[in-house]
């Protein structure tokens, strides 16, 4: 099957990618000027250099295909460089779910997230509105929602190395983020952590399973861990035993929304809201239809966080 990838050269992307070569597909990428270096094992692939916001290459990747997967996210906008939620989240999918119906290119799989709503952050909301624009249409679509994704990021960021580099490996103790004055339910708010490999098997055997047409599905790993527990298991393995403290999550709050548009400042106040209202789904039976035995989030699993 040939398979119009779009985010084929990110953390996610490069592991769809990977899933899809490994199943005998072939990925057509669209590729941002100066990525193309990214793009994983780019002889097998069918490469076209271009921007998603630009019509023109979104149906040069989509033409003749047989499917099309986008997986294009930011977890933070840069609006003075053009890059936004809305520009990324919403129109560049409604670009390709209209060029896919053009074409007649009906199947058509939206990486959307966990927790996602109309009233929400504007990361939320933009993920929100792709997901009811594609609905909206008679393609044969597919949505996920995943939970927080982890796995070897290799030249990349994921969640778990991240906090890491920005928060574990700092002389300060960690953050238990907490709402209001007192410190009541210190760090308790949870997610269910899902490997890469299971998101990425996941997509790809969606392409040929009718059955999970106009279906959504929430991905979330075996177990849910409170923000104590993921700290405790990602400490350990990067080799680190981390203090921890309350933290109450007003003021630093504060701090990213004067900050947050500077790279160079670790969070955002979208993604401390996102974080205390947690990020959990039971996926036992989306693991059952598809075959899939979840790797857990373990030290184990984490070994890519151990300094070389």
């Amino acid at each position: 099957m040939k398979v119009a990838l779009f985010g084929g050269t990110g953390f996610v992307g490069k592991y769809i990618t990977e899933e899809l070569l490994k199943n005998n597909h072939t990925p057509h990428l669209l590729v941002r000027p100066g990525s193309e270096n990214n793009v994983f094992q780019p002889d097998k692939c069918k490469v076209n250099i271009g921007d998603i916001r630009n019509l023109k290459t979104i149906e040069l990747t989509i033409k003749d295909t047989d499917a099309v997967i986008y997986n294009i996210g930011i977890i933070r906008q840069f609006p003075k460089k053009g890059i936004t939620f809305e520009a990324i989240h919403f129109e560049g999918a409604k670009h390709c779910i209209d060029v896919a119906k053009n074409l007649g290119i009906k199947r058509f799989i939206l990486m959307s997230a966990n927790g996602v709503k109309y009233d929400g952050t504007m990361y939320q909301s933009t993920k929100y509105l792709a997901d009811q624009y594609l609905r909206n249409t008679d393609l044969h679509w597919t949505i996920f929602r995943p939970s927080l994704i982890f796995g070897d990021p290799k030249d990349k960021k994921e969640f778990c190395s991240q906090l890491r580099d920005d928060m574990l490996n700092l002389p300060l103790p960690a953050p238990l983020f907490y709402k209001g004055i007192i410190p009541i339910n210190v760090g308790q708010f949870t997610m269910s952590p899902i490997h890469i490999k299971d998101v990425a098997s996941i997509f790809v055997k969606a392409l040929d399973m009718e059955k999970t047409i106009g279906k959504i599905y929430e991905l979330g790993g075996p177990k849910t861990y409170n923000w104590i527990e993921l700290i405790d298991i990602i400490s350990a393995a990067s080799g680190k035993k981390k203090w921890k403290i309350p933290a109450p999550v007003t003021p630093i709050k504060l701090a990213a929304s004067i900050f947050e548009r500077f790279p160079f400042f670790p969070i955002t106040k979208d993604q401390l809201t996102m974080l205390l209202e947690g990020n959990t789904c039971d996926s036992t039976s989306t693991f059952k239809d598809f075959e899939v035995d979840p790797i857990s989030f373990s030290i184990e699993n984490l070994e890519y966080l151990t300094p070389k």
